[in-house]
């Protein structure tokens, strides 16, 4: 392909002729080749010469372009679609991710989804994905102190703000505090505090984590994308074990932030 056509090629999908030149393919020391496109790409949408939902040229395109084989720009292209910087639409092309509004998330208050949500003026709603009765499994025995025979109830869901979802929550909660589970629309802890049973304290773990194809598949992200893993164990007044919840939450559109302060024994005396 010549300088000419290449430059054609870009201005009818709307890429500046700039990002996908040889030069700066060749220029670049990372290796290998995939992982050159791949910077250039990157580094393109951080700075802006690639704007939100551009349209790029077809991986054929590419390949003639940059003197590579379509597989490097295929591996290119799939690496930054689970990072989320590309999307792919079946039939139409590959596009810069829109940029997301990312959601600052305290760790100092223990408050449901649907009430951080409704603070950010945003209508949270969910696919429900289980809301049942049934025995628990060892773990959830054990974390929630129950007897042999104890039954749970428990509430399976993609939670969603504004339509787009955000995590998939799995809550497991004794029967004995919530006996039946279809009263839980929106917010469990609403139902839970009309029984009395609202907690007032949990303890929270975070890990980072790759998304389940099946998982990824429900949150609108590719197989492996990154997420946050959170186990939260959460307690009545009492000391009694009240919910164990565990969740998926989108790497791209949350940020955790916990305030930190000196413990007294290591601040400075006079």
């Amino acid at each position: 392909m010549t300088v000419a056509s290449a430059q054609a090629v870009a201005a009818a999908v709307g890429v500046p002729g700039d990002v996908f030149d040889k030069a700066r393919f060749e220029a670049e020391t990372a290796t290998p080749l995939y992982l050159r496109l791949r910077k250039i790409v990157r580094d393109a949408v951080r700075a802006g010469r690639l704007g939100e939902t551009e349209a790029l040229p077809s991986e054929r395109d590419l390949a003639e372009r940059l003197g590579v084989s379509r597989v490097t720009v295929r591996k290119a292209i799939e690496g930054l679609v689970k990072e989320g910087v590309l999307v792919q639409r079946a039939g139409s092309g590959t596009y810069v991710a829109p940029r997301r509004s990312r959601i600052e998330q305290p760790l100092s208050h223990l408050t449901s989804f649907t009430q951080d949500m409704a603070s950010r003026g945003l209508a949270a709603d969910q696919i429900w994905l289980d809301r049942s009765v049934g025995m628990p499994s060892p773990e959830e025995a054990m974390v929630l102190g129950l007897s042999p025979g104890d039954a749970v109830a428990r509430f399976h869901r993609l939670r969603r703000a504004g339509g787009e979802p955000l995590a998939i929550e799995l809550a497991v909660v004794p029967l004995r505090y919530l006996p039946d589970p279809t009263e839980v629309e929106t917010s469990l802890y609403a139902v839970l505090g009309r029984h009395g049973h609202r907690p007032v304290r949990a303890l929270q773990r975070l890990q980072a984590t790759a998304l389940m194809p099946e998982d990824a598949q429900r949150l609108g992200l590719a197989a492996g994308s990154p997420a946050l893993f959170i186990q939260r164990v959460s307690y009545l007044p009492d000391g009694r074990v009240v919910e164990f919840v565990r969740s998926h939450y989108r790497g791209d559109a949350y940020d955790f932030v916990a305030e930190l302060t000196v413990a007294p024994a290591e601040q400075e005396t006079p």
